[in-house]
């Protein structure tokens, strides 16, 4: 009987396509001197020229507009449609993109009463005997907000709402994968549509280009160039004082998609991944994913976990990290049949990052590495051998470059515990510091963390680096594993853990002979050969 490919012969051999790129963005269109109390205050008074600050005096400008977006739908014949409570929005967009006639254009207005941080006034008072003045503060109301489903000749279908309460903020929503397509469709590149990006491409090459050259200036010359031509807040007077939209990444969504050469192997991919990684969202698996430290208070939250999701009998994996969300999905239109690896970043200060879009580049960074760590993950736990030469090797002191790195041999406690953190480490996509290492460390060998020295680290950092273990990330003191130390960190741990350790335990517990199968059967076999020898004595 044929055994079925694993998860490492699967990425090797049986993909045949592969595309990665950043698929649904939702960002916030903000004027930053109008994010605090005092910003609107200066503008009321500085700006507008009243004497006392007050969310009053910013009514009219509330009022011009909402009757500037009426007018706007009356003058272009678009429809305002109310939301009722609970309906799919998407829904009511895909319904009437079906029926929009337009290359480019509005579909349709969609107002819905949402929750705000919007500015307010109360009365104050300061001091005894004085009057109350009136005192800018933030709080949440329930507001209208007009949604714009527009449809976009170089980016497809998207929206961008705004808050009709002051000081308007507002709201951009598109889809890297829409943006492709439209990209492929004009360059006459022939390709076959999948939910959310493409399933096949007569040159895949330039659709990887296309997807590579979505950055964060073409997103805000789109943004500005719509909001050009919808209804703006804020009149020409304001823009000119520097009042002008900002925009920052709310979520970001970066996927690798991967068409299999038949459909049946998503259903092997799936039984092997969960068979042997549903343990990927436990704290010692994800604690440095993507080079940040974990907190006590993260991991009590239940911040961290892996869920097994299936529709239908489709199954889904999703391992949860503060607020990113890591997901392995199969997706199939006709014939196709794709995995979907995909990282949304929720708060890209999880990771040290500003919001700002001018930090896209390192979102995309971490994003696109994280989906390559997950697969190099899966793929060598099923692909973990390393030959006889490079064991013996390991085995052995080396010298390079007039360097001496002492010998790792497999089952020594130190070399164990070391090569079982940095499988532990592997996802981190920043480097590993000696720092980091120390803690985890002396946590496998029992001992305090003070008792593993930085010097200690350092020889130990020196022999992993000089067997090729890792490398040295260059102008850093940061290391990363190499694609061997990866295989050698894992086979070691794997092995040790989970075959000599419990088969020795197994095999050297009298009481498990007649209750485990491994221990009775070893005990049969010393005393045939025990049997044979008497035998052969005697004789």
């Amino acid at each position: 009987m044929k055994m079925p490919p694993n998860v490492a012969e699967l990425q090797r051999e049986k993909v045949v396509m592969e595309l990665e790129g950043i698929d649904r963005m939702y960002l916030n269109a903000y004027v930053p001197q109008l994010t605090s109390a005092a910003g609107v205050a200066a503008f009321v008074r500085q700006h507008l020229g009243y004497r006392f600050a007050s969310t009053k005096q910013v009514c009219e400008m509330t009022e011009r507009f909402v009757q500037r977006i009426q007018r706007f739908a009356q003058q272009q014949q678009i429809e305002i449609v109310r939301f009722e409570k609970g309906q799919r929005k998407d829904e009511v967009m895909q319904d009437r993109l079906r029926r929009f006639p337009k290359k480019e254009g509005v579909v349709f207005i969609g107002v819905a009463q949402e929750k705000a941080r919007v500015p307010r006034t109360e009365r104050r008072k300061f001091g005894e005997g004085s009057g109350t003045v009136p005192w800018i503060i933030y709080s949440s109301a329930m507001v209208n907000f007009y949604y714009f489903y527009c449809l976009d000749e170089d980016f497809g279908p998207f929206f961008l709402k705004f808050c009709s309460y002051f000081p308007y903020t507002a709201k951009l929503c598109l889809n890297g994968h829409e943006y492709l397509k439209r990209q492929l469709a004009k360059a006459r590149v022939p390709f076959e549509d999948l939910d959310n990006g493409i399933a096949s491409c007569a040159d895949a090459k330039r659709a990887q280009e296309i997807c590579d050259e979505l950055d964060a200036a073409k997103i805000e010359r789109f943004f500005r160039r719509w909001l050009g031509r919808l209804p703006h807040p804020f009149s020409a007077h304001d823009r000119k004082a520097g009042y002008r939209y900002h925009l920052s990444i709310l979520q970001a969504e970066f996927s690798l998609t991967q068409i299999w050469e038949k459909g049946v192997y998503g259903r092997y991919f799936f039984e092997e991944v969960i068979r042997e990684n549903i343990d990927l969202g436990r704290p010692e698996q994800v604690q440095l994913i993507f080079g940040r430290k974990l907190r006590r208070n993260t991991v009590a939250s239940g911040r961290l976990r892996t869920r097994i999701i299936t529709e239908g009998v489709i199954p889904s994996l999703h391992v949860y990290y503060k607020n990113t969300h890591l997901k392995q999905y199969h997706k199939q239109i006709g014939s196709r049949h794709g995995l979907r690896t995909e990282t949304t970043i929720n708060d890209s200060y999880d990771f040290g990052v500003g919001r700002r879009l001018c930090n896209l580049p390192k979102l995309r960074e971490i994003g696109f590495a994280a989906n390559r760590q997950i697969l190099e993950v899966e793929k060598v736990s099923h692909d973990c051998q390393v030959g006889a030469a490079a064991f013996a090797a390991l085995q052995q002191p080396v010298n390079v470059d007039g360097q001496h790195g002492a010998a790792l041999r497999f089952g020594d406690a130190r070399v164990q515990a070391l090569l079982a953190v940095l499988a532990m480490m592997s996802l981190q996509v920043e480097g590993i510091r000696n720092r980091q290492l120390r803690p985890l460390l002396a946590q496998y060998l029992g001992l305090k963390p003070t008792e593993i020295t930085p010097g200690r680290m350092t020889y130990d950092l020196r022999r992993l680096r000089l067997h090729g273990v890792i490398e040295r990330i260059e102008g850093t003191h940061r290391y990363r594993l190499t694609e061997t130390g990866l295989r050698t960190a894992l086979f070691y741990s794997r092995v040790y853990a989970r075959v000599l350790r419990p088969g020795l335990s197994i095999l050297h517990d009298p009481r498990l002979i007649d209750l485990h199968p491994l221990a009775n059967r070893f005990h049969r076999l010393a005393k045939e050969i025990d049997d044979y020898i008497i035998e052969q004595i005697a004789a």
